[in-house]
């Protein structure tokens, strides 16, 4: 008896031990839909306001797809954080996890869900369905597919990283058309040990953390007015809700997406940041850049962030962002 309660517990034990190296499944529910989206919804330029939204006003509201987050079984539509504008849901994993999301296509084209930087059988690619065959690389209207990621150390924080990263993801039916119909979102890494618990896999050393996708949406054919040189989907400081408290340390995970217009450089006023190991205030993004940076927020004010490219200042690559005191 004494021999079948130790087998009993070392079993137990092992499973723990499995349980442990292999994390816990992280799942979403997510719908692709068609939207109408308004990239100035005040229909005014916030930062210098005597000059309007020039001809990046004329048209401001165009139809476009995104990625909509639920809760369980597609219940109820999951609110976002102001900031995050156009993009879809932030997936987040542990180092070690699985994620596992529920992809439903609401929208009237095939479409799909294809991610970077973790870890997946061809099945669950989400692309190239020309050569695969699977029904997650091309989901058609109405029907539904799960996907399983795996959070692999291949997929966490490397040496220099700080203790999350970031990833993206985004439609792969026809990648070009449907990044800039704005099926394009991100995927947070956090390393082992670094989660805030087992049920929060946030970082537990940063206060804040914020997303900027740094892209310029093509939506009339290259006509100067359609090209909308946005912060996640937002012109002339019309995204809002970048605000932190004085001495918070805010992480800030930034990507450029698009074509050869889309090289950016992210500026920050009134504040540097650490990136790679280096002081700054300008982080370079090059079309599919995923970069994470540090920052401790020591300077009380609203301040400009904006792409320092000067043509795209012109044309409303900016915001503003907030420390309290």
């Amino acid at each position: 008896m004494k021999a079948k309660r130790s087998l009993i517990i070392i079993g137990l034990l092992g499973m723990a031990m499995i349980a442990n190296v292999y994390g816990k499944d992280r799942e979403y529910w997510v719908s692709a839909e068609k939207v109408l989206w308004d990239y100035a919804p005040t229909g005014e330029n916030k930062i210098k306001p005597a000059e309007g939204l020039g001809v990046w006003g004329q048209t401001h509201v165009y139809e476009k797809y995104r990625y909509i987050q639920y809760t369980k079984d597609f219940g109820k539509v999951v609110d976002q954080p102001k900031w995050m504008g156009i993009l879809g849901p932030q997936l987040r994993a542990v180092e070690g996890d699985k994620l596992v999301v529920h992809f439903r296509n609401s929208a009237d084209k095939p479409l799909s869900m294809h991610p970077h930087g973790v870890r997946y059988t061809p099945q669950n690619d989400g692309a190239d369905y020309a050569f695969t065959k699977n029904e997650g690389a091309k989901v058609m209207p109405g029907n539904t597919f799960t996907y399983e990621w795996e959070a692999t150390a291949d997929a966490a924080p490397g040496p220099n990283d700080p203790s999350s990263i970031v990833w993206v993801y985004h439609s792969h039916v026809d990648s070009v058309t449907e990044i800039y119909d704005g099926l394009i979102g991100t995927i947070v890494i956090t390393k082992k040990g670094f989660e805030r618990s087992k049920s929060d896999p946030r970082p537990k050393d940063v206060d804040a953390e914020f997303t900027t996708l740094y892209m310029v949406f093509n939506e009339e054919g290259d006509v100067e007015g359609g090209l909308m040189h946005s912060l996640n989907g937002y012109i002339f400081g019309n995204l809002e809700g970048y605000v932190v408290h004085k001495n918070d340390r805010a992480r800030w995970y930034l990507v450029g997406m698009g074509t050869e217009v889309d090289m950016h450089t992210a500026h920050w006023h009134g504040q540097t940041v650490v990136y790679d190991g280096r002081r700054t205030d300008v982080v370079e993004l090059l079309p599919t850049s995923m970069k994470t940076v540090d920052m401790t927020a020591v300077n009380p004010g609203t301040w400009l962030y904006h792409c320092h490219v000067t043509d795209h200042i012109t044309a409303g690559m900016m915001t503003r962002w907030t420390v309290l005191d």
